[in-house]
């Protein structure tokens, strides 16, 4: 066993105990304990990992799947002390079941806090309403944040270098507050743990029936939407909207879903289509090493306004914000002969342009985008319409939220 985490578990137990083991009282002292203790600033990452490698005598590990990996390094009957690992991972919008607090030992991160308005239970397990981002900051190595149990506490962390390692301190489960909800923005919210073995084996088969290209794959759609309860619908639908829109045959089956549920179904085309969004970006990141291009992701998934993007950038980076977007999208141009890329807009291949033109074109565009410039040099070549094609390439995309109107 690790001796410093031991002796940091210790320090927490004695005080908690003289709190008589009070759960809104653990996230502070688990805080101060972090704070005083530093484990950014003490622990050696490389002895550790060789000592957990090599040293039988290790606390109980859990079977969790969370963290790349998870290392519990210290462990009683009333709470624990975990490592987690990060080299990819982003964290979803969540809350928590347990309480406590956690500290960045390596890397960095964009933490998002959240609130969850004018909610309405659909069953036990699913919910929808509004999601609101309340605040986003920027985690450095040594941050140290409380963690509450329940809706009081929903965040996520995009952890900006690889990899980071976070040290969490937490409860093994706070009584009354589950579930522990994920959120899909704008406007749902579901149990991540329930296990509905019916809906995941449909799924599996429409996924099967999509990789063999069978034509009753939109009949089979329309079908079970027609009669699925919501929340099952709901997941179907999350399953199926991209190969039926492939195939042009989205719209009646989303009609269906609008036919069989009424007003509820409002607030599911918005999160479908943020779901989409949202996937696509954080598989691009799995790609983007450097922690400027990660910076600059995290904040086009987690804010939503040009605004608050722009002051951000410029809190973090010197110089025009404007112009420093304009840089990462120059490094993060990606030429290729189906059009080129910038994160998730696309040259539109309706254009005829010839593909050693494109990306100069694409970055013309989307400066013009930004900023609201008239169109300049090769731009300009372009007629009207094929220059609005290029401006829908962008608001179509995680670019959208930075037009300049």
């Amino acid at each position: 066993m690790d001796p410093f985490f031991t002796s940091l578990g210790w320090t927490v137990y004695e005080r908690w105990k003289k709190k008589d083991f009070s759960l809104p009282a653990f996230p502070e002292i688990a805080v101060r304990a972090l704070k005083e203790s530093n484990p950014s600033g003490q622990v050696n990452l490389s002895a550790l990992t060789r000592e957990f490698l090599l040293e039988e005598d290790q606390p109980f590990q859990s079977p969790s799947g969370f963290g790349q990996p998870e290392i519990i390094v210290y462990d009683n009957t009333r709470f624990y002390i975990q490592l987690l690992f990060w080299l990819d991972g982003t964290t979803d919008i969540h809350q928590h079941s347990f309480s406590g607090a956690f500290h960045v030992m390596a890397g960095s991160s964009i933490h998002s806090r959240f609130e969850f308005e004018n909610e309405d239970a659909v069953t036990a397990h699913f919910r929808t309403g509004n999601l609101k981002l309340r605040k986003a900051e920027l985690l450095t190595t040594g941050s140290t944040v409380p963690i509450t149990s329940g809706h009081g506490c929903i965040h996520s962390l995009f952890h900006l270098e690889t990899p980071s390692v976070t040290v969490v301190i937490r409860t093994h489960g706070d009584p009354g507050t589950g579930p522990q909800f994920t959120y899909l923005p704008p406007h749902v919210a579901i149990d991540p743990v329930r296990n509905d073995p019916l809906t995941l084996r449909r799924k599996q088969l429409l996924d099967l029936i999509e990789q063999t290209a069978d034509p009753a794959y939109p009949d089979l759609a329309m079908n079970m939407i027609s009669s699925l309860d919501f929340e099952r619908g709901f997941f179907i639908l999350q399953n199926c909207i991209g190969h039926l829109r492939a195939l042009g045959a989205w719209d009646p089956v989303w009609q269906a879903f609008v036919n069989r549920h009424g007003s509820l179904s409002s607030k599911v085309l918005p999160t479908l289509e943020e779901i989409i969004r949202r996937d696509t970006l954080v598989a691009m990141r799995a790609n983007i090493v450097d922690p400027e291009h990660r910076f600059f992701v995290a904040l086009l998934l987690n804010l939503q306004d040009r605004e608050k993007i722009l002051r951000f950038v410029g809190r973090c980076h010197s110089g025009n914000p404007l112009s420093t977007i304009m840089r990462w999208a120059e490094e993060l141009l990606q030429p290729s002969p189906y059009g080129a890329w910038i994160l998730d807009a696309r040259f539109p291949m309706i254009l005829n342009v010839e593909e050693e033109d494109q990306p100069g074109l694409l970055i013309e565009a989307l400066e013009q985008f930004l900023k609201g410039t008239p169109a300049k040099g090769a731009l300009i070549s372009l007629a009207k319409k094929d220059r609005e094609v290029l401006n829908a390439a962008f608001a179509k995309s995680s670019w959208g939220v930075l037009k300049k109107n």
